[in-house]
């Protein structure tokens, strides 16, 4: 079953990651899906990996914090395709240091990718979604936004930051038909995961009531989930994909 088929989905940060395996679920689901990267090396690859799959693929380079970069893409894929349907929010990083010891250019660093950048896309998508008088945006937040984490605070700020965004731009958007949704991520099994201390991924699984890390795969199926019409009736709301962490 293609649930989102022949809808034309721009996915920031996805040439890898967590990005790239929404990508591959949503191509799989009949989507066009468009990898919006930095690197046009990296893009050019993940676009070919899923053409090699017989997925409908494109790329665009851009850096999110730049809005006219931004506007250069989105304007390039609008002009090839006559519409936006599903906006991923993905593209984020992170430079972690105990507040006391962090730079202020570490703060502006994360706080113009993961917010400004957000902030930016979702301007561009919506000015086309508001024509179409439909899409859904989805915001890849974070379970940090939640909860907080030492050594993280610029991080956190962003994360929180992005679903009380999330919330303002449903009530916003819900006139023109356009969803907004976050999905707050926990510990996902992914390259950055993977150079973490054995000792440390252990304390980790034993917070987890679920006792594992999650997949991508796990993040992508709640994104698939948001982007189409079986949740055609939700909006403003943040889900956490994190094996029971931030229950409560």
């Amino acid at each position: 079953m293609e649930r989102i088929k022949d809808k034309i989905a721009i996915i920031t940060g996805s040439a890898r990651g967590i990005g790239f395996s929404i990508a591959e679920m949503f191509a799989a689901e009949g989507a066009t899906v468009i990898i919006l990267d930095l690197n046009a090396e990296a893009v050019d690859e993940a676009v070919q990996k899923l053409v090699n799959l017989g997925y409908k693929a494109d790329g665009f380079t851009g850096n999110v914090t730049k809005s006219e970069d931004m506007e250069t893409a989105f304007n390039a894929v609008t002009a090839k395709y006559s519409k936006i349907d599903i906006l991923v929010n993905n593209a984020g990083i992170t430079k972690d240091n105990l507040l006391l010891r962090m730079k202020e250019e570490e703060w502006d660093a994360v706080i113009a990718v993961n917010l400004r950048g957000t902030f930016i896309c979702t301007q561009k998508a919506f000015k086309v979604m508001m024509k179409q008088r439909s899409g859904s945006i989805i915001n890849i937040a974070s379970v940090i936004g939640l909860m907080g984490n030492a050594g993280q605070a610029n991080y956190a700020a962003t994360k929180g930051g992005m679903i009380a965004f999330t919330k303002s731009c449903a009530k916003e958007f819900a006139p023109r038909n356009i969803r907004v949704n976050a999905v707050a991520p926990g510990f996902i099994q992914t390259e950055m995961t993977a150079k973490l201390p054995p000792e440390v991924v252990e304390s980790y699984g034993k917070a987890i009531p679920l006792g594992k890390m999650g997949l991508p795969s796990d993040v992508a199926k709640l994104c698939l989930f948001f982007a189409g019409d079986d949740s055609a009736y939700i909006t403003g709301q943040t889900l956490a994909v994190d094996g029971g962490l931030t229950m409560y």
